[in-house]
């Protein structure tokens, strides 16, 4: 895997655990503006699949790297949960939702690593 903080590292096992697809990793180091130093994009393609993913983001988050978040949110509906790690936004979507929103493109700039499907 890129050379990205262990916290990200943990996430993306996090997201990998329960199946997240399309994973993409953003890197906002270089932007003084930005409200994090890395995003986490993934899809889940359901609500529950949603859910799934961001409790074990959570897990392996506080497992490996010793994090909490600070704050999630949209666990009510799971069509797009958001957890802030302070350095790090996780951003767990449906499919609708992710192409809707297009978050990894927000920061056109930012240096995006695609991390592979594991199947």
């Amino acid at each position: 895997m890129t050379n990205f903080p262990k916290l990200v590292n943990a996430i993306i096992d996090g997201i990998q655990e329960k199946k997240g697809r399309s994973i993409v990793v953003c890197d906002l180091t270089k932007f003084d503006t930005a409200p994090a130093q890395y995003f986490v994009v993934c899809t889940g393609n359901t609500p529950q699949q949603v859910d799934a993913i961001a409790n074990s983001v959570e897990e392996f988050a506080r497992k490996q790297a010793g994090e909490k978040p600070a704050t999630v949110a949209g666990l009510n509906n799971a069509i797009w949960v958001a957890a802030d790690y302070g350095t790090v936004m996780v951003h767990i979507l449906v499919p609708d939702a992710r192409e809707l929103y297009d978050i990894e493109n927000i920061w056109a700039d930012a240096n995006i690593t695609e991390i592979p499907d594991l199947d």
